[in-house]
């Protein structure tokens, strides 16, 4: 194996595992390590400059930095099953406890001259907004809703998400200078163009639920409810109250909201029937379990057929029996059991099977490509139509994602609307900044505490049941209290402080070898990559995560470190007598719109 290029960004990226899976970037250990130091307010900032919405998504992010966290891997001796740190719920407490921190959110700037125009006003057009209004840019964000928020304030229940966390985070934004002009709906796109705009972003998400036609949908209509539509209705007031019998068919999160929704407007018999299996739901599975907790049982393998009405009314549905078949290339199918229908009754059914794009606002002539899947045809880095000036982000771009996604669109999307209207390549991306500090205190001490946590994953405390399920507006989780805030931070593996090896200095006496906790440290005999692996100290198995190779050392042997089930305790730098052994913290910030080179 090569030498480890250490100053190529992209490796130590990916030994922060939580921050290399995170869309946005967001530098989890560093802004976890404030909250330790109950230095709240430092620790949202950290946050609001990258997935900028802390408060909202330390509610409902999808959390895909958490099954990331090397914590999970490291302590399976520990626990039978291993956990991550709470990353989205520290996010949550950095919200929650922090100062008032309107003073540190950018200054407005003089106007450049430049207009941009974002059609919908969901994550990914405020990220946009936020990105561009501090440079000058005059931008104005059109939606049809009086108040800004797009999805996250339509189709998340106010259980999971108060109002008020909204209309803060959008604030943020909007008191940048933004102009918002709510309630006014963008149809035509030939007549938006027509207007002059610089650039203009659509940002306005996967709005239509996908209906299901079945015997009796048509008649049975008045008591069957499209998924994201009937959760809209009920965030604006529109619907108080539901059937006592619920069906909700569907299997993603969109799902385990409208049953958790309809337990609290009256839904006394609410059940989730989805046809894959248990396992094979897109639902997160904090979602599921949530659902669970409420003593909503979800019922899978069931095929719907027919909803079953009395000259209208609805009265129940019908399901064909399935099970999982696979063929020798591991591809799943889903074939009859042969058992007899399953029949269950209900009043009301919530179709919840998934989101399309719809865009009939824009002309298919007015010089925007669109694929056979029915949306825009976009260059995946840079997010730019064939139209130069007009670009996508968020569930407008690549169908239905998640809020941290629509996030990180925004940011891109913002970084290529200020080339091009600064006439530099859209193209060229600007390279992330980062630096590599040492950590070195004294011969024995270093500037974060290094101590390994063995205390497994704290639970976050609910609302007590008779008052969550009584009100749609009782928020059930609680968030984490000071103290126990504290001691789940200290969980945190700090991942982005680095070992740093220099094997000029190294005299090969074995000490780091001897101390190191985890077996992780091995100096041998170089080779390929493959069998390399298998003759460490501890074989390192999991080979998306790269191997740590120093230079030939004295010996001709080399340095191998496996980066998988590194504590980052610092150990071996302790020990090691020649200081060839170093803790260095890497710090990597993703370049925003305004700060690129000119290439």
């Amino acid at each position: 194996m090569q030498r480890t290029d250490i100053a190529n960004p992209a490796y130590f990226h990916k030994v922060v595992d939580c921050q290399y899976a995170c869309p946005a970037h967001t530098p989890v250990p560093e802004y976890i390590r404030m909250i330790a130091q109950r230095r709240y307010s430092d620790a949202y900032m950290i946050n609001w400059v990258s997935n900028v919405f802390p408060g909202i998504l330390g509610r409902t992010c999808d959390r895909p930095c958490e099954p990331a966290c090397r914590r999970g891997r490291v302590e399976e001796s520990n626990a039978k099953d291993p956990e991550p740190v709470a990353i989205c719920r520290l996010k949550r407490v950095a919200a929650d406890m922090k100062d008032d921190v309107r003073a540190r959110m950018p200054k407005q700037a003089p106007k450049n001259g430049k207009r941009v125009a974002c059609v919908g006003a969901g994550p990914a057009s405020l990220t946009v907004a936020r990105d561009l209004a501090p440079l000058g840019y005059a931008v104005t964000v059109f939606d049809s809703d009086a108040k800004a928020g797009g999805f996250i304030r339509t189709q998340i229940p106010r259980f999971r998400l108060p109002e008020s966390v909204i209309d803060e985070e959008t604030g943020y934004i909007l008191d940048l200078g933004v102009e918002f002009r709510g309630g006014e709906r963008i149809g035509s796109m030939k007549a938006l163009m027509a207007e002059g705009w610089d650039a203009i972003f659509v940002g306005c998400g996967a709005p239509r639920g996908r209906d299901l036609d079945l015997p009796g949908r048509q008649e049975a209509a008045a008591s069957i409810h499209i998924g994201i539509d009937w959760l809209n209705s009920v965030s604006f007031g529109h619907v108080t109250s539901i059937g006592q019998r619920v069906i909700v068919l569907g299997g993603g999160n969109t799902a385990m909201d409208c049953c958790r929704s309809a337990r609290r407007l009256g839904g006394t018999d609410v059940k989730v029937i989805v046809r894959s299996g248990f396992e094979e739901m897109k639902a997160s599975p904090w979602e599921k379990e949530d659902a669970q907790h409420e003593g909503i049982p979800i019922i899978n393998f069931h095929v719907p057929k027919a909803f079953v009405h009395d000259e209208g009314k609805l009265v129940g549905m019908r399901f064909e029996i399935v099970q999982a078949a696979y063929d020798d290339l591991g591809r799943r199918t889903l074939v009859p059991t042969g058992e007899p229908e399953a029949y269950f009754e209900c009043d009301e059914v919530l179709v919840a099977v998934g989101q399309e794009n719809a865009f009939p606002w824009i002309e298919r002539d007015c010089g925007i490509d669109f694929d056979k899947w029915g949306l825009p045809a976009l260059d995946k880095d840079t997010f730019q139509s064939s139209v130069s000036n007009v670009f996508f982000g968020g569930d407008a771009a690549f169908g239905p994602k998640n809020i941290i996604t629509a996030v990180a669109h925004g940011h891109e999307a913002a970084v290529s609307i200020d080339k091009l209207l600064r006439a530099e390549p859209v193209y060229v991306r600007p390279p992330p900044m980062t630096n590599l500090v040492s950590q070195k205190m004294g011969i024995h001490e270093w500037s974060y505490d290094n101590d390994t946590s063995n205390d497994l994953r704290y639970k976050v405390p609910w609302a007590k049941a008779e008052a969550a399920l009584a009100s749609i507006r009782v928020e059930v989780e609680l968030g984490f209290d000071a103290a126990t805030a504290f001691k789940e931070a200290e969980r945190c593996l700090n991942c982005d402080v680095q070992t740093v090896f220099n094997e000029i200095a190294c005299i090969e006496c074995d000490a780091c070898v001897d101390i190191c906790p985890m077996d992780c440290i091995s100096f041998t005999a170089n080779g390929d990559e493959a069998e390399l692996r298998t003759r460490l100290k501890a074989p390192a198995l999991n080979l998306a995560q790269d191997l740590y190779v120093s230079g030939g050392l004295k010996t001709g042997r080399v340095m191998v470190k496996d980066e998988d089930v590194c504590l980052h305790c610092g150990l071996c730098a302790e020990r090691c007598p020649t200081g060839a052994w170093d803790m260095k913290k890497f710090l990597l910030k993703m370049t925003p719109a305004g700060q690129g080179v000119s290439q």
